[in-house]
Protein backbone atom coordinates (compact mmCIF):
# COMPACT_ATOMS: atom_id res chain seq x y z
CA UNK A 1 0.00 0.00 0.00
CA UNK A 2 1.37 3.31 -0.50
CA UNK A 3 2.11 5.87 1.80
CA UNK A 4 1.01 8.86 2.39
CA UNK A 5 4.41 10.31 1.81
CA UNK A 6 5.27 8.27 -1.07
CA UNK A 7 1.58 9.38 -2.88
CA UNK A 8 2.37 12.91 -2.30
CA UNK A 9 5.92 12.27 -3.53
CA UNK A 10 4.35 11.03 -6.83
CA UNK A 11 1.96 13.36 -7.27
CA UNK A 12 4.46 16.39 -7.08
CA UNK A 13 6.63 14.52 -9.98
CA UNK A 14 3.20 14.60 -11.93
CA UNK A 15 2.47 17.95 -11.24
CA UNK A 16 6.29 19.53 -11.95
CA UNK A 17 5.90 17.36 -14.96
CA UNK A 18 2.53 18.76 -16.68
CA UNK A 19 1.08 20.62 -13.52
CA UNK A 20 -1.88 18.38 -13.55
CA UNK A 21 -3.21 15.75 -10.82
CA UNK A 22 -5.48 14.09 -9.18
CA UNK A 23 -6.07 11.97 -6.18
CA UNK A 24 -8.63 10.70 -3.62
CA UNK A 25 -8.74 11.83 -0.18
CA UNK A 26 -8.24 8.68 2.35
CA UNK A 27 -9.57 8.62 5.59
CA UNK A 28 -6.83 9.61 7.37
CA UNK A 29 -7.03 12.90 5.38
CA UNK A 30 -11.15 13.84 6.05
CA UNK A 31 -11.84 16.90 7.83
CA UNK A 32 -8.84 18.52 6.32
CA UNK A 33 -9.32 21.72 4.64
CA UNK A 34 -8.91 21.55 0.82
CA UNK A 35 -6.20 24.30 0.84
CA UNK A 36 -4.33 22.63 3.43
CA UNK A 37 -4.32 19.39 2.15
CA UNK A 38 -3.14 20.72 -1.19
CA UNK A 39 0.04 22.27 0.60
CA UNK A 40 0.44 18.99 2.34
CA UNK A 41 0.19 16.66 -0.78
CA UNK A 42 2.04 19.70 -3.38
CA UNK A 43 4.92 20.18 -1.62
CA UNK A 44 6.87 22.21 -4.33
CA UNK A 45 3.77 24.45 -4.36
CA UNK A 46 3.30 27.42 -2.21
CA UNK A 47 -0.49 28.25 -0.84
CA UNK A 48 -0.51 31.56 -2.23
CA UNK A 49 -0.06 29.23 -5.84
CA UNK A 50 -3.07 27.07 -4.47
CA UNK A 51 -5.04 30.04 -3.32
CA UNK A 52 -4.70 31.72 -7.13
CA UNK A 53 -5.28 28.26 -8.74
CA UNK A 54 -8.95 27.79 -6.95
CA UNK A 55 -9.38 31.38 -7.48
CA UNK A 56 -9.43 30.70 -10.87
CA UNK A 57 -11.40 27.82 -11.03
CA UNK A 58 -9.04 25.33 -11.98
CA UNK A 59 -9.53 23.06 -8.34
CA UNK A 60 -12.34 20.71 -8.18
CA UNK A 61 -13.34 18.61 -5.61
CA UNK A 62 -15.94 15.47 -7.37
CA UNK A 63 -16.10 17.70 -10.41
CA UNK A 64 -17.37 20.92 -8.14
CA UNK A 65 -15.77 24.34 -6.86
CA UNK A 66 -15.60 23.96 -3.47
CA UNK A 67 -13.67 26.97 -1.23
CA UNK A 68 -10.35 26.92 0.47
CA UNK A 69 -12.42 26.06 4.10
CA UNK A 70 -14.03 23.17 2.64
CA UNK A 71 -13.54 20.16 4.84
CA UNK A 72 -12.74 17.24 3.04
CA UNK A 73 -14.21 14.15 3.36
CA UNK A 74 -12.84 10.11 2.74
CA UNK A 75 -13.60 9.20 -0.97
CA UNK A 76 -13.56 12.63 -2.19
CA UNK A 77 -11.74 13.15 -5.68
CA UNK A 78 -9.77 15.78 -5.76
CA UNK A 79 -8.86 17.26 -9.49
CA UNK A 80 -6.91 20.05 -10.74
CA UNK A 81 -4.33 21.71 -12.31
CA UNK A 82 -1.83 24.77 -10.61
CA UNK A 83 -1.81 28.08 -12.49
CA UNK A 84 1.27 28.89 -13.68
CA UNK A 85 2.03 32.10 -14.54
CA UNK A 86 3.86 33.41 -17.44
CA UNK A 87 7.06 34.46 -16.66
CA UNK A 88 8.66 38.29 -17.55
CA UNK A 89 11.15 40.58 -16.46
CA UNK A 90 9.44 43.65 -15.20
CA UNK A 91 11.35 47.07 -17.03
CA UNK A 92 10.91 50.57 -16.58
CA UNK A 93 8.60 52.00 -19.56
CA UNK A 94 7.27 55.40 -20.31
CA UNK A 95 3.69 54.93 -19.34
CA UNK A 96 0.86 57.55 -20.02
CA UNK A 97 -0.82 58.34 -16.23
CA UNK A 98 -1.33 61.60 -14.37
CA UNK A 99 -0.11 62.15 -11.10
CA UNK A 100 -2.81 63.88 -8.99
CA UNK A 101 -0.58 63.68 -5.74
CA UNK A 102 2.71 62.57 -4.57
CA UNK A 103 4.62 62.48 -1.11
CA UNK A 104 7.45 60.40 0.26
CA UNK A 105 5.36 57.52 1.05
CA UNK A 106 2.55 57.38 -1.49
CA UNK A 107 1.23 58.44 -5.25
CA UNK A 108 -2.17 59.36 -6.22
CA UNK A 109 -2.59 58.80 -9.75
CA UNK A 110 -5.72 58.85 -12.52
CA UNK A 111 -5.14 55.60 -14.50
CA UNK A 112 -5.76 55.93 -18.81
CA UNK A 113 -8.60 53.39 -20.04
CA UNK A 114 -6.69 50.77 -22.01
CA UNK A 115 -3.89 50.35 -19.84
CA UNK A 116 -3.24 47.12 -17.49
CA UNK A 117 -2.46 47.50 -13.81
CA UNK A 118 0.34 44.91 -13.75
CA UNK A 119 1.60 42.20 -16.43
CA UNK A 120 -0.20 39.27 -16.23
CA UNK A 121 -1.41 36.44 -18.89
CA UNK A 122 -1.07 38.09 -22.53
CA UNK A 123 -0.32 41.23 -20.74
CA UNK A 124 4.22 41.65 -20.25
CA UNK A 125 4.70 44.76 -20.50
CA UNK A 126 3.54 48.29 -21.42
CA UNK A 127 1.35 48.55 -17.41
CA UNK A 128 0.81 50.78 -15.05
CA UNK A 129 3.22 49.18 -13.42
CA UNK A 130 5.98 49.87 -15.74
CA UNK A 131 5.62 53.25 -16.02
CA UNK A 132 5.48 53.73 -12.04
CA UNK A 133 8.59 52.12 -12.31
CA UNK A 134 9.53 54.67 -15.08
CA UNK A 135 8.27 57.52 -12.53
CA UNK A 136 9.55 56.30 -9.00
CA UNK A 137 13.02 54.78 -8.45
CA UNK A 138 13.27 52.08 -5.72
CA UNK A 139 8.95 50.85 -6.46
CA UNK A 140 10.53 47.69 -7.59
CA UNK A 141 11.40 46.84 -3.98
CA UNK A 142 7.83 47.44 -2.48
CA UNK A 143 5.26 44.29 -2.07
CA UNK A 144 5.13 41.51 -4.44
CA UNK A 145 7.52 41.33 -7.23
CA UNK A 146 5.23 41.54 -9.88
CA UNK A 147 2.91 43.95 -8.80
CA UNK A 148 5.22 46.83 -6.85
CA UNK A 149 3.55 49.41 -4.91
CA UNK A 150 0.17 48.02 -6.06
CA UNK A 151 -2.32 48.42 -3.36
CA UNK A 152 -5.54 48.14 -5.36
CA UNK A 153 -6.91 47.31 -8.97
CA UNK A 154 -8.91 49.32 -11.38
CA UNK A 155 -10.10 46.88 -14.58
CA UNK A 156 -8.38 47.88 -18.06
CA UNK A 157 -10.70 49.43 -19.73
CA UNK A 158 -11.71 51.43 -16.28
CA UNK A 159 -10.08 54.84 -16.15
CA UNK A 160 -9.75 56.87 -12.68
CA UNK A 161 -8.04 57.05 -9.48
CA UNK A 162 -5.44 54.81 -7.41
CA UNK A 163 -3.53 54.89 -4.70
CA UNK A 164 0.18 53.32 -5.03
CA UNK A 165 2.56 52.86 -1.92
CA UNK A 166 5.81 53.80 -2.21
CA UNK A 167 7.10 51.55 1.08
CA UNK A 168 6.53 48.73 2.50
CA UNK A 169 5.12 49.64 5.52
CA UNK A 170 2.65 51.83 3.52
CA UNK A 171 1.70 49.32 1.53
CA UNK A 172 0.70 46.80 4.28
CA UNK A 173 -1.17 49.45 6.20
CA UNK A 174 -3.21 51.02 3.14
CA UNK A 175 -3.91 46.90 2.11
CA UNK A 176 -5.25 46.83 5.67
CA UNK A 177 -7.72 50.26 5.25
CA UNK A 178 -9.22 48.45 2.32
CA UNK A 179 -9.57 45.10 4.12
CA UNK A 180 -11.11 46.80 7.03
CA UNK A 181 -13.84 49.00 4.62
CA UNK A 182 -11.90 52.03 6.05
CA UNK A 183 -11.21 53.30 2.50
CA UNK A 184 -14.24 55.83 0.84
CA UNK A 185 -14.30 54.78 -2.81
CA UNK A 186 -16.51 56.58 -5.44
CA UNK A 187 -17.58 55.56 -9.33
CA UNK A 188 -19.46 57.26 -11.79
CA UNK A 189 -20.82 54.62 -14.51
CA UNK A 190 -23.11 55.00 -17.68
CA UNK A 191 -25.76 52.15 -17.30
CA UNK A 192 -28.41 51.28 -19.99
CA UNK A 193 -31.70 51.93 -19.63
CA UNK A 194 -33.80 53.83 -17.05
CA UNK A 195 -33.22 53.30 -13.63
CA UNK A 196 -36.88 53.05 -12.10
CA UNK A 197 -35.63 54.35 -8.16
CA UNK A 198 -33.20 57.45 -7.74
CA UNK A 199 -30.73 55.25 -5.43
CA UNK A 200 -30.75 52.02 -4.60
CA UNK A 201 -28.45 49.34 -2.92
CA UNK A 202 -27.28 46.08 -4.58
CA UNK A 203 -26.41 43.56 -2.36
CA UNK A 204 -25.14 40.32 -3.82
CA UNK A 205 -22.45 37.62 -3.24
CA UNK A 206 -19.97 37.70 -6.07
CA UNK A 207 -17.64 34.85 -7.23
CA UNK A 208 -16.69 32.77 -10.21
CA UNK A 209 -18.90 32.31 -13.33
CA UNK A 210 -19.67 28.33 -12.24
CA UNK A 211 -19.16 27.77 -16.89
CA UNK A 212 -17.19 30.65 -17.86
CA UNK A 213 -14.01 30.80 -15.74
CA UNK A 214 -12.80 34.43 -16.93
CA UNK A 215 -15.90 35.88 -15.67
CA UNK A 216 -17.34 37.07 -12.35
CA UNK A 217 -20.87 36.25 -11.17
CA UNK A 218 -23.84 36.88 -8.53
CA UNK A 219 -23.03 33.49 -7.04
CA UNK A 220 -25.52 32.73 -3.75
CA UNK A 221 -23.34 29.52 -2.72
CA UNK A 222 -19.68 30.30 -3.31
CA UNK A 223 -19.79 34.22 -3.80
CA UNK A 224 -18.03 36.81 -1.29
CA UNK A 225 -20.25 39.34 0.08
CA UNK A 226 -20.56 42.66 -1.84
CA UNK A 227 -22.26 45.90 -2.18
CA UNK A 228 -22.62 48.47 -4.19
CA UNK A 229 -25.06 51.53 -3.75
CA UNK A 230 -25.71 54.01 -6.40
CA UNK A 231 -27.52 56.65 -7.30
CA UNK A 232 -29.18 58.46 -10.25
CA UNK A 233 -27.67 61.46 -11.41
CA UNK A 234 -28.96 62.03 -14.94
CA UNK A 235 -31.53 60.22 -17.50
CA UNK A 236 -30.78 60.42 -21.24
CA UNK A 237 -32.83 59.11 -23.91
CA UNK A 238 -31.95 59.91 -27.34
CA UNK A 239 -31.63 58.10 -30.59
CA UNK A 240 -28.83 55.46 -29.38
CA UNK A 241 -30.93 54.46 -26.90
CA UNK A 242 -31.79 55.30 -23.20
CA UNK A 243 -29.23 55.45 -20.80
CA UNK A 244 -28.56 56.79 -17.14
CA UNK A 245 -25.31 58.51 -15.69
CA UNK A 246 -25.08 57.15 -11.94
CA UNK A 247 -22.61 57.95 -8.96
CA UNK A 248 -21.41 54.54 -7.19
CA UNK A 249 -19.98 53.72 -4.11
CA UNK A 250 -19.01 50.54 -3.01
CA UNK A 251 -18.61 49.03 0.40
CA UNK A 252 -16.48 45.99 -0.80
CA UNK A 253 -13.95 45.70 -3.75
CA UNK A 254 -14.60 42.16 -5.43
CA UNK A 255 -13.34 41.59 -8.66
CA UNK A 256 -15.70 43.56 -11.37
CA UNK A 257 -18.24 44.07 -8.62
CA UNK A 258 -19.84 47.15 -9.97
CA UNK A 259 -20.40 45.46 -13.64
CA UNK A 260 -21.53 42.37 -12.08
CA UNK A 261 -23.80 44.01 -9.74
CA UNK A 262 -25.04 46.58 -12.66
CA UNK A 263 -25.73 43.69 -15.12
CA UNK A 264 -27.25 41.61 -11.79
CA UNK A 265 -30.51 44.33 -11.60
CA UNK A 266 -30.34 44.79 -15.36
CA UNK A 267 -28.48 47.94 -16.20
CA UNK A 268 -25.20 46.81 -17.59
CA UNK A 269 -22.35 49.34 -17.94
CA UNK A 270 -22.53 50.62 -21.52
CA UNK A 271 -19.34 49.35 -23.61
CA UNK A 272 -19.45 46.30 -21.77
CA UNK A 273 -18.98 43.49 -24.13
CA UNK A 274 -18.63 40.66 -21.01
CA UNK A 275 -21.64 41.71 -18.56
CA UNK A 276 -23.97 43.39 -21.04
CA UNK A 277 -27.22 41.86 -22.08
CA UNK A 278 -26.32 40.96 -25.28
CA UNK A 279 -23.19 40.77 -27.39
CA UNK A 280 -24.64 43.27 -29.56
CA UNK A 281 -23.18 46.21 -27.47
CA UNK A 282 -23.40 49.53 -28.27
CA UNK A 283 -20.39 50.99 -29.80
CA UNK A 284 -18.70 53.17 -27.33
CA UNK A 285 -15.43 52.48 -27.35
CA UNK A 286 -14.82 50.70 -23.79
CA UNK A 287 -17.06 50.16 -20.37
CA UNK A 288 -18.08 53.33 -19.41
CA UNK A 289 -16.61 53.17 -15.85
CA UNK A 290 -14.33 55.88 -13.98
CA UNK A 291 -12.99 55.40 -10.58
CA UNK A 292 -13.76 59.32 -9.33
CA UNK A 293 -12.99 59.59 -5.55
CA UNK A 294 -10.63 58.74 -3.06
CA UNK A 295 -10.68 59.19 1.09
CA UNK A 296 -8.64 57.91 3.10
CA UNK A 297 -5.97 57.80 6.20
CA UNK A 298 -2.77 58.96 5.40
CA UNK A 299 -0.24 55.60 6.68
CA UNK A 300 1.72 57.91 8.41
CA UNK A 301 0.65 61.22 9.14
CA UNK A 302 -2.84 60.45 9.92
CA UNK A 303 -4.51 62.62 8.60
CA UNK A 304 -7.56 61.94 6.08
CA UNK A 305 -6.72 62.83 2.70
CA UNK A 306 -9.42 62.98 -0.32
CA UNK A 307 -8.50 62.86 -4.37
CA UNK A 308 -10.68 63.08 -7.15
CA UNK A 309 -9.81 62.54 -10.76
CA UNK A 310 -11.62 63.92 -13.34
CA UNK A 311 -13.34 62.12 -15.81
CA UNK A 312 -11.25 60.55 -18.44
CA UNK A 313 -12.09 62.83 -21.70
CA UNK A 314 -13.68 59.76 -23.66
CA UNK A 315 -16.59 59.65 -21.18
CA UNK A 316 -16.75 63.42 -20.85
CA UNK A 317 -17.01 63.52 -24.96
CA UNK A 318 -20.00 60.47 -24.56
CA UNK A 319 -21.88 62.07 -21.82
CA UNK A 320 -22.12 65.46 -23.96
CA UNK A 321 -23.05 63.76 -27.17
CA UNK A 322 -26.02 62.07 -25.24
CA UNK A 323 -27.30 65.87 -23.57
CA UNK A 324 -25.18 65.99 -20.49
CA UNK A 325 -25.62 68.92 -18.49
CA UNK A 326 -21.98 69.01 -17.33
CA UNK A 327 -23.24 68.31 -13.43
CA UNK A 328 -21.63 64.94 -11.65
CA UNK A 329 -24.32 66.03 -8.58
CA UNK A 330 -26.47 63.68 -7.68
CA UNK A 331 -30.23 64.81 -8.87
Amino acid sequence: MTSLIEESENLVADMLGNLKFSFEVKNQQKGIRFDQLLVQMLTDVSRAQIIESNKRGLLLVNGELKKNSYKLKAGDIVTGHIYKPEEFSLEPQKVNFSVLYEDNDLIIISKPPGVVVHPGSGNVDKTLVNGLLYHCQGLQNVGDEARPGIVHRLDKDTSGIMVVAKSELVLRKLIQQFKDRKIYKVYFAIVKGILKNYDGRVVAPIGRHPIQRQKMAVNERLGKYSVTNWQLVEEYESDRGNYSLVRLHIETGRTHQIRVHMSHIGHPVVGDSVYGKSRQQDDFGRQMLHASRLRFEHPVTGKTLTFTAPLWQDMQDTLSGLGWSGSLEVA
